[in-house]
């Protein structure tokens, strides 16, 4: 989609906490993967500075961004996560070789 400015403001990081078989289908270009059920063992692989945490719909981002919150982390959730991402039209990746898709 040539033309399309990227969505995310500058400096902004993107955490993806889905799980590996919905990540390979569809994320946002750049997102940081750490499955929610790995987050505590990764906690050094969040990146630092303002970040997005997304999932599917919201729930496993909202839990996640809590506790990051708790940690003294800059995040915030992605309401609707990447169904209403997708939903908008936004820029997503896949390692399918498929065109990308929210799973």
């Amino acid at each position: 989609m040539s033309g399309v400015p990227d969505p995310l403001p500058e400096g902004l990081h993107v955490l993806d906490v889905r799980e590996d078989a919905e990540w390979v289908h569809g994320h946002i270009e750049g997102a940081v993967h750490v499955p929610m059920s790995e987050l505590a063992d990764r906690l050094d692989e969040v990146p630092d500075g303002q970040t997005l945490v997304v999932c599917k719909v919201g729930g496993r981002s909202a839990r996640v961004a809590a506790y990051l919150l708790q940690q003294g982390r800059d995040v915030v959730n992605l309401d609707g996560g990447m169904l209403d991402w997708e939903a908008a039209g936004r820029p997503m990746v896949s390692e399918t070789g498929q065109p990308p898709q929210v799973v």
